[in-house]
């Protein structure tokens, strides 16, 4: 039920912003960018900013009512009977307004074995910061007010928009050489009466072939741009909540980083959760986090 679920939502996301930018470019009266004799580059161009900004900043809107849906977040009420639970919340507070963010976060919880929290949200006012059972159950105190200071400094940072950016601006530049290219190696329009359906097949197959290596690429800059805001968050969040606290929480995290939970393994929200699955060799390239030790030992060389 929870796989249909999750298909479900998957399916109606991307039919909305189909038809969302769809709309956008009839606004726009933006024509299309095959013409007769090739490429029109203005109309290719507006089509791919469109297209690659737009669908990025649609899934930023979106995102925390879809961590609600896909991760099974529940918000917390301040006011809850439980101990445990108005103490996380009360904490998420009080660091946010250390950060001097404009309003209070929503508090989270999601069930996971995994201990791990994320922050996601599209603005400092919209914003959510969720904690998994196991981080709650399996950490001190003084663990969770570093784990969630990190957080609370990823929305301080405005991370989540940047790194929004930093996605459509990728997803745009590939879109637009992958086409550019394609129309060169594939000769479309190259002969003005040619309008056969073998240059568009050629033409198309290029574009998937450069679109696969481009983004192989572009993925290469933003997990390079995430490690280098999750160095950032963690000196936040020792400024917030203090070094000792920081440095305990990724200690705890390096000591529990074999307990995986895949069935809240999204890579949707891999970005903004405070650690990741530890990869090596070349695969660190496409990794979203810097290894625990790395950020364990920049932290204790903070002066």
């Amino acid at each position: 039920m929870a796989v249909a679920k999750r298909i479900f939502l998957f399916l109606a996301v991307n039919f909305l912003v189909i038809v969302t930018l769809s709309v956008v470019l009839n606004l726009f009266h933006v024509q299309p960018y095959l013409q007769g004799y090739g490429l029109n580059v203005r109309s290719l161009l507006i089509f791919c900013l469109i297209w690659g900004m737009g669908g990025a900043f649609i899934s930023l809107a979106l995102s925390r009512q879809m961590a609600k849906w896909m991760m099974g977040v529940r918000v917390i009420n301040p006011d809850t009977a439980d101990s445990d639970l108005r103490r996380l919340v009360s904490t998420v507070h009080q660091l946010s307004r250390n950060a001097h963010l404009p309003d209070m976060p929503e508090v989270g919880i999601f069930e996971s074995s995994e201990p791990n929290a994320f922050a996601t949200g599209p603005t400092q006012r919209r914003s959510l910061v969720a904690v998994s059972t196991g981080l709650l159950r399996r950490m001190s105190q003084k663990e969770l007010e570093g784990v969630i200071a990190h957080e609370i400094a990823h929305i301080s940072n405005g991370d989540m928009v940047t790194m929004t950016l930093v996605q459509g601006v990728v997803n745009a530049f590939v879109m637009f050489l992958a086409r550019i290219l394609a129309s060169i190696f594939s000769g479309l329009g190259r002969n003005r009466n040619d309008g056969s359906s073998g240059s568009y097949f050629s033409y198309m197959m290029f574009v998937f072939l450069f679109e696969i290596v481009f983004m192989v690429f572009g993925s290469m800059v933003i997990c390079w741009y995430s490690r280098f805001r999750e160095f950032r968050a963690d000196r936040g969040g020792a400024d917030l909540a203090g070094r000792d606290k920081m440095i305990a929480a990724l200690s705890s995290l390096q000591s529990m980083q074999e307990v995986r939970d895949p069935h809240v393994d999204k890579p949707s929200f891999a970005a903004f959760k405070i650690s990741t699955r530890r990869k090596s060799g070349v695969m660190l390239l496409f990794a979203t986090h810097p290894p625990l030790e790395e950020r364990i030992a920049r932290l204790k060389g903070l002066a």
